[in-house]
């Protein structure tokens, strides 16, 4: 019999290559996505699976079914998306993570909380390891996701302290790749989208704040690996890739893989946002024998590829 897998916000960039993952290695799959930031067309061509299903719900209210594993991905991720409705991100968040957290509790299902680089804040350590807490703004404009996402951890832990439940919490750092809302505010769709439709590349500061850009197949690879681990091994862990670039560096990789003669505008910085991200992947790798293989030049060719479908 197959493993029943519930992906909250399967419709998402990340839950739409889960749920494709999950199908291929032979799991029954319930996606369920409020389509705010999801997209149908990310999904489509799984609804032909007889053991894939899809269903509008908002992650908000309780949903009752019957499951084995819970991954929990639903939540805006850039920040357009996640500031146009800053209560709606944090109740996200957090009451989402509560009624999740009581569907495994009553299903006895394990559960996987897709959490985030962000409760690092602006660090003070480099790069990012589990143990440092973070330097977070709790009333910045970026707070709803930061600290929504820092209370979901905080109740993961509270219940698999209190209930004894299976939990799984992954801290994802940046991630790119096919299906990626174009128009979503993220860096890497930002430049390429930018590049192929000649307009100048925005860049914020002066462009030498870093980020490690991880392919999303190898996200996916690490995210399931998380889950089907010791039942010893909750978390959090960092899954991403440890090679870090400035935000010139990622423009002029854009420029050159797409031939484009856009040019370079600099605009003033957003409030609270980091200096420089990069995890640790020590812990990843020695738990969960994981670690990124994808080079930022090969993943930028395959999602370059998918955005001049959509916009080239």
């Amino acid at each position: 019999m197959k493993t029943k897998v519930l992906v909250t916000g399967g419709a998402g960039f990340l839950g739409s290559h889960l749920c494709e993952s999950l199908l291929n290695n032979n799991y029954d799959v319930l996606c369920i996505d409020n389509y705010s930031t999801g997209a149908k067309d990310n999904i489509a061509e799984l609804l032909t699976n007889p053991f894939f299903e899809a269903t509008r719900h908002e992650v908000t209210m309780p949903f009752y079914t019957e499951v084995d594993q819970i991954y929990n991905l639903a939540c805006p991720a850039s920040p357009i998306h996640y500031q146009k409705d800053p209560s709606q991100t944090t109740k996200t968040c957090v009451h989402g993570a509560i009624n999740m957290l009581g569907l495994a509790k009553r299903t006895n299902a394990r559960i996987l909380q897709a959490s985030t680089s962000e409760v690092y804040g602006d660090p003070e350590v480099h790069p990012q390891t589990e143990d440092y807490w973070g330097r977070v703004n709790p009333i910045g404009i970026r707070s709803c996701y930061d600290e929504g996402k820092r209370c979901a951890e905080t109740l993961f832990f509270d219940y698999h302290r209190q209930y004894n439940l299976e939990i799984k919490v992954a801290r994802i750092f940046n991630t790119y790749g096919p299906k990626m809302n174009p128009f979503d505010g993220r860096v890497v769709s930002n430049f390429i989208v930018q590049a192929l439709t000649g307009e100048d590349i925005t860049i914020y500061g002066k462009g030498e704040q870093t980020r490690s850009f991880c392919y999303v197949d190898d996200l996916i690879e690490g995210i399931t690996k998380l889950m089907n681990s010791s039942s010893d091994i909750n978390g959090p862990i960092n899954l991403g890739n440890n090679s870090e670039f400035t935000m010139i560096e990622l423009a002029e990789k854009v420029l050159n893989l797409t031939n484009s003669k856009s040019k370079l505008i600099f605009k003033p910085l957003p409030l609270d946002d980091p200096r420089q991200r990069q995890p640790d992947l020590t812990k990843a790798k020695k738990e969960l024998d994981w670690q990124p293989s994808v080079s930022l030049d090969d993943g930028l060719k395959e999602t370059i590829n998918y955005f001049k479908k959509i916009v080239g």
